[in-house]
């Protein structure tokens, strides 16, 4: 396994220049596990923006919905994002699910990142969320109505992200090289 940036992804991250990587996606779709491999095959830092989230409200994501409610965690996620990305350093950033359902995120991740969206079919999702069952929006009687409904709202929103990349259940290696041969192949386009 290569670890580190190679002669490819050092042209990647060249040609990325000033600007991140942002991962976007429903929750279980592999940004963080995917992000992680990526930020180390670019030779860029990874951050999760839920973990931020967290260590900003010295909460856990599930305690600040409880306590707080999920217009006061959306409005932190926000200001987070802001502030990730406001750091002059290029990152690989994985956002939570929600967050670029916010316009004003999606503005600010399109003047200063590259968007990948990490797309998953249903049944990928529920395998994968099922696993970790703290997650606070599914914590409805009908969880898989609950995931579709999230489906139905967001993926259309997804789809405004720069480059879309196909998230199924193969070792994360596999999804992180599909991963760099569609970021490639944006990044060429764009310097057409």
């Amino acid at each position: 396994m290569q670890i580190g940036p190679g002669e490819r992804e050092r042209a990647l991250a060249a040609a990325l220049g000033r600007r991140s990587i942002v991962l976007v996606g429903m929750m279980g779709a592999g940004k963080s596990a995917v992000g992680k491999r990526l930020g180390q095959r670019l030779g860029l830092e990874f951050r999760d923006a839920d973990t931020e989230i967290e260590l900003a409200a010295k909460k856990s994501i599930p305690e600040i919905f409880a306590s707080d409610g999920e217009p006061f965690f959306r409005d932190k996620e926000r200001r987070v994002i802001a502030r990730l990305l406001q750091d002059c350093e290029p990152q690989v950033l994985a956002t939570g699910g929600g967050a670029y359902m916010n316009e004003e995120t999606r503005e600010l991740i399109r003047t200063r990142a590259v968007s990948i969206w990490l797309k998953a079919d249903f049944d990928v999702l529920m395998r994968r969320v099922r696993r970790k069952p703290t997650r606070p929006l599914l914590q409805t009687a009908d969880p898989e109505a609950t995931l579709r409904g999230l489906i139905d709202k967001r993926y259309p929103v997804y789809a405004q992200a720069d480059v879309t990349v196909l998230s199924r259940d193969v070792a994360h290696e596999m999804v992180l090289d599909d991963v760099l041969a569609a970021l490639e192949d944006y990044l060429k386009a764009e310097a057409r």
